[in-house]
C-alpha cells in the first residue's frame, strides 16, 4: 500500500486504549526461543491431527525475511545503477538482538552467505564468527573506520546497536540500507537511504 511502516507504529502508539505493547520490523527474528520454539508445538499439534496453520506460516514469513533484505539491497543498488552481483557489502550488526553477543539463528548469518555479493560485517559483540550448528563461516569484524565505509557499495542495518554512530556511518557511506530505522533516530532523509 506504500505506507512507512514506521509511521503506522508510531500512530498506533498514540491510541490511548487496548494498544499496550509495540514491535518493530527488521531482518526476521533471532535468538533460540521464537525462531524455533513453536515449532514444538506444531510437531507435538500434528500427534492430535491439530492443525497450526498460524505458527506454520509465522515460521515461512521470518524464514523468508533475509531474502527480503537482499531484495531491498538489491533494489537499493539498482536505483544508483549498480548490481548486487560483486558489489561489496557491509553489514552493521550480526547478533539478532540490539547489545548483545548472542548470534543463534540470527537473520544476519543468512545475509552473509550471499554468494552473489562480496559481504563483511561489523558487529561490536562478536569479534570473530565461529562454527554453528547451520553456519561454518570463519570471519572477522572489520573495523568501522571512515576509510573502510567507503569502500563498500552499500552498508545494511541489521542490528541497532547502540553503539553504532550513525550519523558517521551516513556520512561515510555510499549508500544505507536500514533495516532497523535507526537513521531515523539522526533524522536522515527516507528518500536517499531506505
Amino acid at each position: 500500500m506504500g505506507n512507512d511502516i514506521w509511521e503506522v507504529i508510531e500512530a498506533s502508539k498514540t491510541k490511548p486504549f487496548g494498544f499496550q505493547a509495540f514491535f518493530y520490523p527488521g531482518p526476521s527474528l533471532g535468538g533460540h526461543y521464537i525462531p524455533i520454539d513453536p515449532f514444538y508445538l506444531t510437531w507435538k499439534a500434528r500427534a492430535y491431527d491439530f492443525p497450526t496453520r498460524f505458527i506454520e506460516l509465522a515460521g515461512e514469513i521470518n524464514t523468508s525475511m533475509p531474502m527480503y533484505v537482499v531484495s531491498r539491497v538489491a533494489d537499493a543498488l539498482n536505483k544508483i545503477s549498480k548490481s548486487i552481483k560483486d558489489s561489496k557489502i557491509l553489514i552493521l550488526g550480526l547478533t539478532y538482538k540490539r547489545d548483545v553477543d548472542d548470534v543463534r539463528e540470527s537473520p544476519s548469518l543468512e545475509l552473509l552467505r550471499n554468494k552473489s555479493a562480496k559481504v563483511d560485517y561489523n558487529d561490536p559483540y562478536v569479534p570473530m564468527t565461529r562454527k554453528m550448528r547451520h553456519y561454518d563461516l570463519k570471519m572477522s569484524s572489520v573495523p568501522l573506520t571512515e576509510k573502510n565505509l567507503k569502500k563498500y557499495d552499500c552498508v545494511v542495518i541489521s542490528t541497532d546497536h547502540s553503539s553504532y554512530h550513525y550519523s558517521f556511518i551516513a556520512k561515510h557511506s555510499r549508500l544505507v540500507v536500514d533495516m532497523r530505522n535507526a537513521m531515523r533516530s539522526i533524522g536522515f532523509c527516507k528518500r536517499k537511504y531506505n
